[in-house]
C-alpha cells in the first residue's frame, strides 16, 4: 500500500497529482499545515517536518523531486517517465527539478503573506524581490514552451510528462503571488496541463493555505 502525506495546497500536490495521474491505489493521511508537522512520529517520516512523506513498501520517502523520479521509474517510465537513453531524459530531469527552484520562491511569500500574520512582520523588500524571482522563472518556462519547434504543447517535444506535473503544481502556487498575464505560451500551458481529471482531482475540496486568489506585493490590502 501506498500512503501519501499530504497538506493541501503545499508541495504533496505534486505527489498527489501524479499518483492519481497514474491511477494507482494509494491512501492519503491528512495533515494540517502547523506544528503538529514537527511532532516525533512525523519526524520519523519526513525530518525537517514538511509534506510529503511518502510510505511504500514498508519504506518511507520525501522531498518531491526524488518521489516523482522513484514514482515513475517504476509505475511509468514511459509515459510519465523518462527512461536513461530517452531524447527527452535530459530535459525531464531538469523540468521535474526547476520544479523546486519555482517552489522555493513560493514558499518564501507564502512565509510572509500567510504565516506571518501582522503587517510589521512582513519584509516588502522579500515580498518584492520574490515575487520578481518568481516573474523570472516564468520567463524560463516562457521561453521553453515558445521554441518553435514541432508539437510544443508540454515542457518535452516528446509530449505530457511528470515534469508539466511537477511545474505545474509549482506554477498553481506561484500564481497566488505573479499572474501570468505576462507570459501567453504559459498561460495557455497552464490552462491545457489543468484541465486533466488528475489535477482537478489533487485540489482541495476544502480549506487549504491560501486565503485569497492573489496576494499582490505590497501593500498587503
Amino acid at each position: 500500500m501506498i500512503t501519501l502525506h499530504h497538506c493541501p495546497q503545499t508541495r504533496s500536490m505534486r505527489t498527489l497529482w501524479l499518483l492519481h495521474e497514474m491511477e494507482l491505489d494509494f491512501q492519503i493521511r491528512m495533515h494540517a499545515f502547523d506544528k503538529s508537522l514537527r511532532a516525533p512520529d512525523y519526524l520519523v517520516l519526513s525530518p525537517a517536518g514538511r509534506v510529503p512523506a511518502l510510505e511504500i513498501d514498508g519504506e518511507r520517502m520525501f522531498e518531491t523531486g526524488a518521489i516523482t523520479q522513484y514514482l515513475c521509474e517504476r509505475y511509468s517510465p514511459e509515459r510519465l517517465g523518462r527512461p536513461m537513453g530517452a531524447p527527452d531524459r535530459m530535459a525531464w530531469l531538469v523540468w521535474v527539478h526547476f520544479a523546486e527552484t519555482v517552489s522555493q520562491h513560493s514558499a518564501a511569500l507564502t512565509q510572509q503573506h500567510v504565516a506571518l500574520r501582522e503587517d510589521h512582520m512582513r519584509s516588502p523588500i522579500v515580498m518584492k524581490l520574490e515575487a520578481a524571482r518568481i516573474a523570472k522563472c516564468y520567463d524560463a518556462i516562457e521561453a521553453r514552451l515558445s521554441t518553435p519547434v514541432e508539437n510544443r504543447d508540454y515542457l518535452l517535444t516528446s509530449g505530457f510528462s511528470a515534469a508539466d506535473i511537477s511545474v505545474g503544481q509549482a506554477v498553481y502556487m506561484a500564481r497566488h503571488f505573479v499572474r501570468l498575464d505576462d507570459h501567453p505560451s504559459l498561460a495557455e500551458w497552464y490552462d491545457r496541463i489543468t484541465e486533466r481529471a488528475s489535477f482537478v482531482k489533487s485540489l482541495p475540496e476544502t480549506g487549504g493555505i491560501y486565503e485569497r486568489e492573489f496576494y499582490p506585493p505590497w501593500p498587503v490590502e
